[in-house]
């Protein structure tokens, strides 16, 4: 079987297969979960404490911004930071409510285009997000497997050994990210019709540096929902393998694939009802709240993309080249 064919097999059913087995653990554990109990236990949170989460959850996202800050510097396009910076956590809020397709991709094709950035630069800046966020989950993911810090439950039929062995393959492969940015001769390669730059040395860093501490900065969101009833190591680990999954099942938002980890992987460690408590309001707190503001932000964008196409046509200036318009949102 070629590899085409196999891509698109894995496609059309790996995926599939993945969300049923997902789906398949929640709905056996649903009827086991006093669902009256979670939403009792989601009332009993102090409010200081849901507004801590809630502040973890901003800095999460403002710090997600930052990473298309570094792609304008690597692209070398010229929009305003503070315009780049919101295009970034709008595609966010959408990518983890709506799927990558539409958030990562579509909303930053669709605003950085109006704004008059060419595709070559916005491929560049997705390309730089993507592998910021990744290589710091493959850094922060890998240093817990790898050092030991949490032990995998009897459940996932994985040894320690196993587990640690894929620790240093994880942060082997983040290092390498950073050499292969530091020792590249050819400091950008030809893709197609293409041309992509190599990241810097200070790039790599930054990328890697800025994913890592992303990803921490969730982990103690959950950390503190779930009342440090679990080491931080191991709440970082739960949520991380939760996101790995959330991203591989075609599911919006992986709804149903952060509950039925955390009941898979945590149902023997806290009571059901606090465990659900504790991810409905992660789930109402950094996805639902941040999608709310970030659909604010993209009205905001669009009104401001037309309102520089209308001060052009208005000032007799052509607006049919990117260019031109990058021009007005530049001012």
């Amino acid at each position: 079987m070629s590899n085409p064919r196999f891509r698109a097999f894995f496609r059309r059913w790996g995926l599939s297969l993945v969300a049923v087995f997902v789906f398949g653990v929640l709905l056996t554990r649903a009827g086991e979960i006093d669902w009256s109990g979670a939403w009792k236990a989601l009332g009993r949170y102090e409010p200081m404490l849901l507004l801590q989460v809630m502040a973890l959850a901003m800095a999460s996202h403002m710090l997600y911004g930052c990473f298309d800050l570094i792609g304008r510097k690597h692209s070398g396009h010229r929009l305003p930071r503070l315009q780049t910076w919101c295009i970034a956590m709008t595609s966010y809020a959408f990518t983890l409510n709506l799927g990558s397709l539409i958030g990562s991709i579509g909303a930053r094709l669709r605003l950085y285009t109006r704004a008059g950035v060419d595709q070559v630069a916005i491929a560049q800046i997705v390309a730089v997000s993507v592998s910021a966020n990744w290589m710091g989950y493959g850094l922060v993911a890998g240093g817990l497997f790898a050092s030991g810090a949490i032990s995998p439950p009897p459940q996932t039929g994985v040894g320690a050994t196993a587990l640690r062995a894929l620790g240093i393959g994880m942060v082997a492969l983040a290092g390498t990210y950073v050499l292969v940015c530091a020792l590249a001769k050819a400091r950008a390669w030809q893709v197609g019709w293409r041309q992509v730059r190599v990241p810097s040395l200070r790039v790599a860093v930054l990328q890697l540096g800025l994913g890592a501490i992303n990803w921490s900065i969730m982990g103690a969101a959950m950390y503190l929902l779930l009342g440090a009833a679990v080491p931080y190591p191991t709440t970082l680990a739960v949520l991380m393998a939760a996101s790995i999954l959330g991203v591989i099942a075609p599911v919006p938002a992986g709804l149903g694939v952060l509950e039925a980890v955390y009941l898979m992987l945590l149902s023997g460690t806290v009571p059901q009802s606090a465990l659900m408590g504790a991810v409905l309001a992660y789930r109402a707190l950094y996805y639902l709240v941040p999608f709310a503001n970030g659909l604010l932000l993209y009205l905001g964008l669009e009104s401001y993309a037309a309102r520089c196409v209308r001060q052009s046509i208005g000032s007799g200036t052509p607006t049919t080249k990117p260019a031109d318009e990058e021009k007005c949102h530049a001012k």
